[in-house]
């Protein structure tokens, strides 16, 4: 009786140490067991936080349009430039030009040196010398015209921009009887009216550009009637 008394006492002692001093604990893992219950602490799974990209900012793309072949204004005339316009694009040229003053000036700057109201004239009548090619002469403001590659431009004329009226004349002489033989010319002489051109340079408006719709651009205007003399001839 007292050895089965003491077993007992022995296996309640054992099992009341092992209940109680088992301590186990493990830094390389995840599981931390105090007083004989094992307790598993799961490690957050991290989640970095999605980095900023900035949306870059906009910048418009030019539209790809460009100004009828022919403007209205041309459709039934015989020259390169037009005089009038119904079309012409005053406002629109007013408000670019104010917005872009200062390079709109320094480039107008540039071509109204060459501004030819103030040129040499020539008579406008026969009264007082005669020209063996007649021709007719004038001082214009053109507000459209065809530059040198073909292509129909507006031309900036009569246009204020900061107290400053923008405009640009030329003078231009045309042949009236160009391909024909020169008046008084002797018969013995192969002769021929010819035109002649120069080349001017004029500030010209685009209005699909949204960037600096201004640009200088070379235009080929009538400049004088010049008599050409062939070769002399005798005729038996």
């Amino acid at each position: 009786m007292a050895i089965r008394f003491m077993v007992s006492l022995v296996v309640l002692a054992t099992a009341s140490a092992d209940q109680s001093s088992h301590v186990r604990v493990s830094h390389g893992g995840s599981s931390v067991s105090y007083g004989g219950h094992h307790t598993r602490h799961h490690t957050p799974s991290y989640h970095p936080q999605p980095s900023y990209h900035p949306q870059p900012s906009y910048h418009p793309q030019p539209k790809h349009e460009h100004e009828p072949e022919v403007p209205a204004c041309a459709e039934n005339a015989t020259k390169p430039w037009c005089l009038e316009d119904a079309e012409y694009p005053t406002y629109e040229i007013q408000h670019a030009a104010e917005y872009h003053s200062k390079k709109v000036l320094s480039l107008y700057a540039d071509v109204a040196d060459l501004n030819t109201e103030l040129s040499v004239e020539r008579p406008n009548t026969l009264e007082e010398e005669t020209y063996l090619c007649p021709s007719e002469t004038a001082y214009v403001r053109p507000l459209r015209a065809q530059n040198t590659v073909g292509k129909w431009r507006v031309i900036v004329n009569n246009v204020d921009v900061h107290y400053k009226t923008l405009t640009q004349t030329t003078r231009i002489e045309e042949c009236l009887t160009s391909g024909d033989a020169c008046p008084k010319v002797p018969d013995c002489y192969e002769s021929k009216c010819l035109q002649k051109s120069v080349y001017h340079r004029f500030l010209v408006y685009d209005p699909y550009d949204q960037y600096f719709p201004f640009a200088i651009e070379s235009f080929k205007l009538p400049a004088s009637c010049a008599c050409l003399l062939g070769a002399y001839t005798i005729d038996h």
